[in-house]
């Protein structure tokens, strides 16, 4: 079985970093030379008397920056529990270690530039939600585990880990190249992880859930949409749910994606940028290397689409029969719910646009308007969706394995959901369906009597709910900058006022991030996936561009124009028409301006530097 060391002390010394592997009858020394960069295998006995020693958890990688060479390690976990017996961590705090000893040699904008880069990685390692073990596969799902060979299951982590879920693999890069070191090193994946001990009935179970952020077209809300010329798709996660019980144990597999087409919805100071699908590329190419990889990976796909949609056959807003008599088959479009009107209407049309084009028989699609149908507070509606998948779902199946080690079932297929985001509607809806499945895995393990429902279980439904809701909120925050919205209906199951005012918390907290600090963020994981390279005692890097005299103009007169009028309003003239007159001329100047601000909005937000411009556009 494919292992790591597991505890490590770091020895530092000026000319070496010495990682001396503590297990239990292991002497392995990684040496990493600081002037060369050189890594090579050493003996306990190598490490100089003089070296400055202290425990760390382990090796993030390294990276390269203006000043040089850095070391990442983690320097703090904690256990988040046990998956098959094997403990699964949270990294919580990081050290980033010079090689140099100086950063006297750089220039002083060379200086300023290198602290900028660093606090990008810290801005990364500081966002919750780093996850590793030493002794398991994180990356993969326990039904692709089962499906591989024995020269598989003998392989390193490092050499195994599915790649799209490998955070630190940019990283690692010089690691990966020596095979001899790859016991140093371990897989991160980044997303959510967590594990609760349950009890039904008396019969105590194992259950998790695991969310795999994909590192492939990552980045922030706006920013990152739709997919790359590789059809990976922004802001990616594979979910699943694991349930353990008396040495049986049981996987759902879900999926969420942006929209996979080329869109985009750049911030420009508006509360909802309009969304705009490319004219230049070929839609149906990508859309296809997509959905091919995804069959190939999880099996028949079953898209749901939550954004605003229109019924393509009847146009109501109830399921005639008429339609079910239509929806027939794999390769079939089905659209629930009419909305003819907002911004997510184009996307949604050109996406059943796009499946009926491809026209494989492994797809279907359903489109369902979560707003339109919920508006009013109308949340037992979204059962409407739940009853209408549960054939697909009942077909698809699950993941189970036998107390022997036998494989009963496996999962054919997989629902791919996505709305805007894919975060806020998307969980709501995946938390249902894992519910479903959760019903059918804990009836046939005997957890469950035949008849009795989970929902019926007060105790473990309460852990149920928060621990989705919790899991919506780690996307959100990694992807969005805050906590999920709608969240309170996955706590409790209904909305509520108070629910409704937090999400308008958010929502203004997220207005404020998509387009005053998201750029920096996006930055931040450019750099820490290696999507943009710094070179060493590079003398002009992207973080200079000057502002456009806009940038600084423009908000000045705006603000002394709203001052002035405000000073006239407390401060009134001889006459009320004096009065008047000024309080036009500074209202009509901050308004004035404030719409040319407004026109100009992609000027005064806060965009990217590191990439190049036609990749956001």
């Amino acid at each position: 079985m494919a292992t790591t060391y597991s505890t490590f002390n770091l020895h530092t010394t000026p000319e070496k970093f010495y990682i001396e592997a503590c297990d239990d009858g292991v002497a392995d020394v990684l040496a990493i030379d600081r002037v060369s960069t050189e890594m090579t295998l050493t003996v306990r006995k190598d490490v100089p008397p003089s070296a400055v020693t202290r425990p760390i958890c382990g090796i993030m990688g390294t990276i390269r920056l203006v000043a040089g060479v850095y070391l990442i390690v983690i320097t703090k976990k904690k256990k988040v529990g046990d998956l098959l017996g094997r403990a699964v961590w949270k990294a919580v705090h990081f050290d980033i270690i010079s090689y140099k000893k100086t950063v006297l040699h750089l220039t002083d904008n060379q200086m300023q530039d290198n602290k900028a880069f660093l606090s990008m990685i810290n801005n990364v390692l500081n966002t919750d939600g780093f996850y590793f073990t030493t002794d398991y596969d994180l990356t993969h799902t326990l039904q692709r585990l089962s499906n591989t060979s024995p020269e598989f299951q003998e392989m390193s982590l490092l050499e195994r880990a599915d790649q799209r879920f490998v955070w630190n693999g940019h990283l690692l890069r010089e690691f990966t190249a020596q095979p001899e070191l790859h016991k140093f090193v371990f897989p991160v994946i980044h997303g959510y992880i967590t594990m609760r001990s349950c009890c039904i009935n008396g019969k105590v179970f194992d259950w998790c859930i695991i969310s795999r952020r994909s590192c492939f077209r990552a980045g922030v809300r706006y920013y990152v949409r739709g997919i790359d010329t590789e059809g990976h798709a922004a802001n990616f996660v594979e979910t699943e749910q694991i349930v353990q019980y008396n040495g049986a144990k049981a996987s759902f597999i879900q999926t969420r994606g942006s929209i996979p087409f080329y869109w985009s919805q750049r911030p420009n100071l508006k509360y909802k940028p309009r969304p705009q699908i490319s004219k230049n590329l070929n839609h149906l190419d990508g859309f296809q290397r997509h959905f091919d990889s995804q069959i190939i990976t999880y099996g028949k796909q079953v898209i749901l689409n939550l954004v605003c949609s229109v019924c393509v056959y009847c146009g109501h807003t109830k399921l005639s029969l008429r339609c079910e008599d239509l929806f027939l088959g794999f390769g079939s479009v089905f659209n629930l719910q009419i909305n003819q009107k907002g911004s997510e209407k184009p996307l949604e049309l050109a996406f059943s646009k796009m499946v009926n084009g491809l026209g494989n028989g492994m797809i279907r699609y359903i489109a369902f308007d979560f707003h339109k149908e919920c508006s009013r507070m109308r949340w037992h509606r979204l059962q409407i969706l739940v009853d209408m998948v549960a054939e697909m779902q009942d077909e698809f199946g699950y993941f189970l394995v036998d107390s022997d080690g036998t494989v009963q079932v496996q999962q054919d297929g997989t629902f791919r959901s996505n709305c805007m985001d894919c975060l806020d509607r998307t969980n709501v809806i995946q938390s249902l369906l894992a519910r479903s499945s959760l019903q059918s895995q804990l009836v046939r393990m005997g957890v469950l009597h035949v008849g009795q429902q989970i929902e019926e279980q007060a105790d473990f439904e309460k852990m149920y709910k928060n621990a989705w809701a919790d899991n919506a909120n780690a996307c959100a925050k990694q992807y969005a900058g805050t906590g999920a919205l709608k969240t309170d209906f996955t706590r409790t199951g209904k909305r509520t006022h108070w629910g409704l005012l937090m999400d308008g918390w958010n929502s203004m907290i997220r207005y404020y991030k998509n387009n005053f600090s998201d750029g920096f963020r996006q930055d931040s994981i450019d750099l820490f996936l290696g999507n943009y390279a710094v070179e060493e005692a590079d003398m002009n890097t992207p973080l200079h561009e000057p502002k456009d005299w806009k940038f600084l103009t423009l908000p000045i007169i705006m603000v002394v124009a709203f001052s002035m009028c405000i000073i006239c309003l407390l401060m009134a003239g001889d006459t009320w028409t004096e009065t008047l007159a000024y309080v036009l001329f500074w209202g009509s100047a901050s308004i004035v301006t404030g719409g040319v601000i407004l026109f100009n909005g992609r000027d005064f937000v806060d965009a990217p530097k590191l990439v190049q411009k036609e990749k956001m556009d």
